[in-house]
């Protein structure tokens, strides 16, 4: 079994870094790293049209996934 390690690289200078917006709707993409050395990209639809609200959104699925709530295989298959 391998298991995910999110791989970030921030912008400080882009405060809408990891988002697109997408016909309206703004997404959340990122890559996470798996131990057996491969990688996943992850895109999410963050289900707003508000940018402030996709940064919130974005911002929690980080922490979350920085303090293991989210580290399972089965989120990344």
């Amino acid at each position: 079994m391998t298991f995910p390690v999110l791989a970030l690289r921030v912008n400080k200078e882009n405060p809408d870094h990891h988002l697109w917006n997408n016909n309206g709707n703004w997404w959340l993409h990122y890559t996470v790293r798996m131990s057996d050395g491969s990688k996943r990209r992850i895109r999410k639809s963050l289900r707003t049209k508000e940018i402030i609200q996709a940064r919130r959104l974005r911002d929690g699925e980080f922490s979350a996934l920085k303090n293991g709530a989210k580290k399972t295989e089965q989120n990344y298959e």
